[in-house]
């Protein structure tokens, strides 16, 4: 015969073990959710020893990244080049500033999510190699953004949820457009699958690569939860080796073989109409989405800002900036459905401007193809060449001013 006190503590531990297994699971498709629920709320990454974002501060840097071309320590190259680049959602509503690892990324999309709120795309691969290096908030995925990462060679695709065919409860019929279908089109890309690389935590992504941090920020008030999904890029891309995806692709080739980098030259010297300040709307009396960028003749690159605020990265407390500023001129869709979803063209063709070393240049843009790299040209044809370093892409509305002088 059990003892009342025995029965109690089985229970307990039953109980415990259930919340862990469960709690720990992720696995799940839900509606174009945003901030996806299927996480456990944990403080921080306890499984990753951190030594700091300075651990190759020191050594020389010699090695040229093939994202965009500036150079980085021979210890930051051995890692990267086990690994392939992890393309990260994350989101720019005012009360998640600042953001967390904008810093580290080589190259960084900008786009309107939804009703003018603006939205990230970073690619982190030669400036993220930091064991402490982690992106936040994750937030959920558009098929434009999609198409764009298609580009990058099959890399790791890090979100939570996306745009799909959401449901009318009643009826059961799709109240999305189909245009809006960026879940549905990761399937078709065959990233989404069990042991896939698209990383989703309302896929098959939980702890410790995607989990939620309300305090991350260290504010007396926590986040609400949709604004806390934390990822550890060091945790996914162990992950990532787990299932396959490293540097080496299943036909033998390198991943690097198969990516078309941009050009770079540390001696472009750049001629043309001087442009040190720059500043747009992406919607317009959208102000707290206004960029601007102030060219820094010092550091030789563009300061970001925000609705008129320094954009700090919160974690390495550096001002976010490039050495190579595009907007991308794009024709834009209100797709019309329940959900408010926009399209924007970014196969095909357009116009664009780029901004470097304080001069700007008018380019052409041109995308043939999903899985083909987005080139740009000059007025001449000839395929623009970038200043080493840190890269961002604008994705404006065609019509929109871009201010500049």
């Amino acid at each position: 015969m059990f003892s009342s006190k025995l029965f109690s503590l089985k229970t307990i531990i039953g109980l415990i073990v259930t919340y862990l297994v469960f709690g720990g699971i992720a696995y799940a498709t839900v509606p174009d959710s945003g901030g996806a629920l299927i996480s456990p709320n944990i403080a921080s990454d306890e499984t990753i020893k951190s030594t700091g974002f300075g651990q190759f501060v020191n050594e020389p840097k010699t090695e040229v990244c093939p994202i965009n071309g500036k150079l980085y320590s021979k210890s930051e190259k051995a890692l990267w080049e086990t690994r392939r680049p992890i393309l990260a959602m994350i989101e720019n509503d005012v009360t998640v500033r600042p953001q967390s690892g904008l810093s580290v990324a080589d190259i960084v999309y900008e786009a309107v999510a939804e009703g003018g709120i603006t939205r990230f795309m970073g690619v982190f691969y030669c400036g993220a190699q930091s064991d402490t290096a982690r992106v936040a908030p994750v937030r959920s995925a558009r098929i434009y953004f999609v198409n764009i990462a298609a580009e990058y060679n099959t890399p790791i695709y890090m979100h939570v949820g996306g745009a799909n065919c959401g449901r009318d409860e009643g009826t059961g019929q799709c109240v999305s457009h189909p245009k809006a279908f960026a879940i549905e089109e990761l399937t078709k890309l065959g990233w989404r699958k069990p042991g896939g690389n698209d990383f989703d935590t309302t896929g098959d992504t939980g702890m410790p690569v995607l989990f939620r941090d309300a305090n991350r920020r260290g504010n007396a008030t926590p986040d609400i939860t949709e604004h806390t999904m934390v990822g550890s890029l060091p945790a996914a891309w162990k992950q990532a080796m787990t299932r396959g995806y490293t540097a080496k692709m299943p036909n033998d080739n390198t991943w690097l073989s198969g990516f078309k980098s941009w050009k770079t030259n540390k001696d472009l010297v750049v001629s043309g109409t001087p442009a040190t300040n720059i500043k747009f709307e992406f919607w317009k009396n959208y102000s707290d989405f206004a960029v601007e960028w102030k060219y820094d003749p010092a550091s030789k690159t563009y300061l970001r800002f925000n609705a008129g605020v320094a954009h700090i990265d919160f974690d390495t407390k550096q001002q976010l900036s490039a050495s190579n500023v595009i907007v991308q001129f794009a024709k834009e869709t209100e797709l019309g459905d329940y959900g408010k979803h926009l399209y924007y063209d970014v196969i095909g063709s357009g116009t664009g401007l780029i901004f470097q070393n304080g001069v700007v240049t008018e380019v052409t843009w041109k995308k043939t193809k999903q899985l083909e790299r987005t080139v740009f040209y000059d007025k001449a044809g000839k395929e623009m060449v970038f200043v080493p370093g840190n890269i961002w892409v604008e994705l404006l509305p065609i019509g929109n001013k871009v201010e500049y002088n």
